[in-house]
């Protein structure tokens, strides 16, 4: 089998991201699984630098006004920007939580809650899952991080908003994605 047609390197040209998805989710123990897999990401000195908090209901209404918040809106225009968690039934916040360390840097923690993320949005789709990345500003602000109930080191790296995908997806984001020149990026010395 050719390497670059591997079903790892072909799930990953076919992966798309839905920025509306229907009401259903992956539930707690489907998730578990496809977290354990997400989680074998690279990680010097095995510290599982991060979590993954799940935000279902209520909650999401509570996280969405601690965004409006931290951008300082009021009335419809918070309201709106709140009604922006709900776009999915299930978002998944992704955080960083370092571990005390000499070998292992935060800037290298970061990077393996990131590949956590990066996974995971992966096996989602190819569990089936609809699945779009977000951040912001609002990501980083203390009233969103109260919101989140995260420890005084950890940091919010952005959300997963999952769901089912649905049922028609226009043709533009059909089939392979499109070539983006890898020559272009790759250098030797």
């Amino acid at each position: 089998m050719n390497r670059a047609t591997a079903p790892v390197a072909e799930a990953m040209r076919h992966r798309h991201s839905f920025p509306a998805v229907g009401s259903t989710a992956p539930t707690t123990r489907e998730l578990l699984s496809l977290i354990e897999a997400a989680g074998s990401v690279a990680d010097h000195g095995s510290l599982k630098p991060w979590r993954i908090i799940a935000l279902r209901g209520a909650a999401r209404d509570r996280v969405g006004a601690a965004m409006a918040r931290a951008a300082g809106l009021e009335g419809p225009p918070a309201e709106r920007m709140a009604a922006k968690m709900r776009r999915a039934p299930l978002v998944l916040a992704i955080v960083v939580s370092p571990k005390p360390s000499i070998k292992v840097t935060e800037w290298e923690q970061e990077a393996v809650a990131s590949g956590v993320a990066h996974a995971l949005s992966l096996v989602l789709d190819e569990a089936g899952w609809g699945v779009m990345w977000r951040t912001g500003v609002p990501a980083r602000s203390p009233d969103v991080h109260r919101a989140h109930e995260l420890a005084p080191t950890e940091r919010l790296l952005g959300w997963l908003h999952v769901g089912a995908r649905p049922a028609s997806m226009p043709s533009s984001k059909r089939g392979r994605r499109r070539p983006f020149g890898a020559k272009d990026y790759l250098s030797t010395l």
